[in-house]
């Protein structure tokens, strides 16, 4: 089984990291395979740049031999796209977060990077339809860069943010930054509840979908555009 894990953005460091996270909850035979676009945004942190790097991510994806993709991005745009390019299963790492949150808990949280990144995140929720459930979404502040060092202050920060949405009624917390893998457990401990990292969260799913022989709809909104 080979998965395609597609970073949203043009950093190769980043996309590193994330296939490792990735390969650390991979089932044995499963074959992780980091996907960088060529072009695009360094980090995306917005409308501009969400839009932006969804081209590039379609461009990246067209024509890969894989058997599933996990779309790496937080609430970036694409993911209807990509599913509309491709027959086999898309998981995209906001909705598997989502997913496994909603399962552990009512009503979630979600701590992400930039202020500007919260327009894109509640507008991918809202056409999830889990929106309902959310109970709110708050920005560190962080560059998503930097927040990919993963470093004493970004877990301070995701900390304080958890802890006003633990405050405002959230009972699991959603990480909206693929670059904020790898910290789960040290605010799990700290807060006593389920953090959800979305690229783990996204690669189980895709397994899953694989194993069960599941692709992708192709009956209405995903159906193949026409050759000319």
């Amino acid at each position: 089984m080979r998965i395609a894990v597609v970073n949203c953005n043009t950093t190769a460091e980043m996309t590193s990291r994330i296939c490792v996270s990735a390969a650390s909850v991979a089932r044995p035979g499963t074959v992780i395979e980091g996907v960088t676009p060529t072009w695009g945004v360094p980090a995306a942190e917005g409308f501009a740049d969400s839009f932006r790097s969804a081209a590039a991510v379609l461009d990246a994806v067209a024509g890969l031999d894989v058997d599933g993709i996990v779309l790496a991005g937080f609430g970036e745009h694409g993911r209807e796209g990509v599913r509309q390019l491709v027959e086999i299963p898309v998981v995209d790492i906001t909705e598997a977060a989502v997913m496994f949150a909603c399962l552990l808990g009512m009503d979630y949280g979600v701590v992400t990077s930039q202020p500007t990144a919260i327009g894109p995140i509640r507008q991918s929720l809202r056409a999830m339809g889990l929106y309902e459930r959310c109970a709110g979404i708050r920005a560190t502040g962080l560059p998503v860069l930097a927040i990919d060092t993963s470093g004493e202050e970004v877990v301070a920060a995701f900390l304080a943010q958890s802890e006003a949405l633990l405050a405002s009624g959230a009972e699991t917390i959603v990480l909206g930054c693929a670059g904020a893998n790898g910290i789960q457990d040290t605010l799990r401990e700290k807060l006593g509840i389920p953090v959800v990292d979305g690229v783990r969260a996204a690669v189980s799913l895709c397994e899953d979908l694989i194993y069960q022989g599941l692709r992708t709809s192709k009956a209405g909104a995903f159906r193949m555009k026409p050759s000319l």
